[in-house]
C-alpha cells in the first residue's frame, strides 16, 4: 500500500513539473486566445520551434529558464511548437516529458503557413527558430538561434530601451 501511494505521488509530481500543452488547429484561434491581450507589467517571450529543428532544440533550455530570471518585470514564456499534428503523441509529448520542459507549450498545427506567417511578422521568412518579445505593448521579432542564455537575456534587456 505504501509503495502504491509513493508511486502515485511521483507520477503526479512529474506531471506537475512538465509543461502545459494546448493545441490549436487554426492560427486565428491561437491569435485570438493567446496573442491579443498582453499586460504591460509582464515581459512575454514567444518562441516558435519544432522537435525536428536542431537549433530550436539546442536553445530550448534557455527559454525554459527565463521565468526564473529576475528582470525589471515578470516574464512569461510561451513555446509554440510547429510539429505536425500526427507527431504530437509519438514525438512531441515524449520530447517534452523527457526534457522536463516547464514552460507552457502551444501546438500550432495550422499547416497553411502562408496565410499566417506574415501575421506574426512581415519580416519572418518562416524559418525556425523565431522569437517574439513583447514588452509594453511593443513587439520585437527575431529570426535567429540563441547560442547562450546570456545572449537571450541580453536581447530581453535590450527591449527595455530600444
Amino acid at each position: 500500500m505504501h509503495k502504491t501511494i509513493v508511486v502515485i505521488l511521483l507520477i503526479f509530481s512529474t506531471v506537475a513539473l512538465t509543461a502545459q500543452v494546448q493545441e490549436y488547429e487554426h492560427f486565428d484561434d491561437f491569435k485570438k486566445e493567446r496573442l491579443t491581450s498582453f499586460s504591460e507589467d509582464t515581459i512575454y517571450v514567444i518562441n516558435f520551434w519544432a522537435t525536428w529543428c536542431k537549433p530550436c532544440v539546442k536553445e530550448l533550455p534557455y527559454f525554459d529558464q527565463l521565468e526564473e530570471i529576475e528582470f525589471d518585470k515578470p516574464t512569461k514564456v510561451l513555446l509554440v511548437s510547429l510539429d505536425l499534428q500526427f507527431t504530437i503523441e509519438s514525438r512531441l509529448l515524449p520530447f517534452i516529458e523527457k526534457r522536463n520542459v516547464k514552460s507552457e507549450v502551444i501546438v500550432l498545427t495550422d499547416e497553411d503557413t502562408n496565410s499566417w506567417i506574415d501575421k506574426i511578422s512581415p519580416n519572418w521568412s518562416g524559418a525556425l527558430p523565431a522569437t517574439i518579445i513583447i514588452r509594453n505593448q511593443k513587439q520585437y521579432f527575431y529570426e535567429k538561434t540563441y547560442e547562450s542564455l546570456e545572449e537571450l537575456k541580453q536581447e530581453i534587456i535590450n527591449t527595455k530601451n530600444p
